[in-house]
């Protein structure tokens, strides 16, 4: 899966504004103080409410404590300010995604890459679906497109790895899973997939 975030412009806005609480609230999240860079956000948010990058952002900040149902309220905020943006999709799918909701997940996944913009997250959300439904072909051919669009996406072999897994192509599975530890900084996932690696190569 992936979540996402709208990064900040280089100027420097009026102190006190939206665009400046919104970069303060950018570099606390890059550092991973997710809690700071929410109340950042909100005050963001008191300033100029109708902002939809705002809740995009927050959103992300509120998957990545796996504050889900916020993460939807805020990306659903977002759609609703400006239905063209796709990362809001993406962040949705994401959280519908980690509470199970598949179905939602792959319908704003869907939207996300019928509006063409920052598409290779929303594949690697879908997959992640189809992944769960037993839809393992489709899984894979998803992650293939996420991988063409962003060959660096750690996320895409990682699921492509477990649908391979699933097919018992145990080769592929491995390469993937060795791809993965070599992309991601997700140290927990790493160490899973290397539990994977080694379960693959023992039977």
């Amino acid at each position: 899966m992936g979540a996402g975030v709208i990064s900040t412009a280089c100027e420097g806005p009026p102190e006190g504004s939206a665009e400046w609480y919104f970069g303060h609230a950018y570099k606390l999240a890059q550092q991973g103080a997710y809690e700071q860079a929410i109340d950042t956000y909100t005050d963001a948010i008191r300033v100029e409410p109708g902002m939809a990058k705002l809740y995009v952002n927050r959103a992300a900040a509120y998957a990545a404590i796996e504050d889900y149902e916020s993460a939807i309220a805020d990306s659903t905020r977002a759609i609703s300010l400006d239905p063209s943006l796709a990362l809001a999709y993406i962040n949705r799918a994401y959280a519908y995604n980690a509470e199970g909701r598949y179905d939602e997940a792959i319908e704003d996944s869907n939207t996300a890459i019928g509006l063409g913009k920052t598409v290779a997250e929303a594949y690697v959300n879908r997959a992640y679906a189809y992944l769960k439904l037993g839809e393992l072909e489709r899984a894979v051919a998803d992650c293939n497109e996420a991988i063409e669009l962003d060959p660096r996406l750690a996320q895409a072999y990682y699921h492509r790895a477990f649908a391979f897994k699933a097919l018992d192509k145990e080769e592929e599975a491995v390469a993937d899973f060795n791809r993965f530890i070599e992309l991601t900084r997700n140290t927990t996932l790493a160490e899973q997939a290397r539990k994977e690696i080694q379960k693959l190569e023992e039977d």
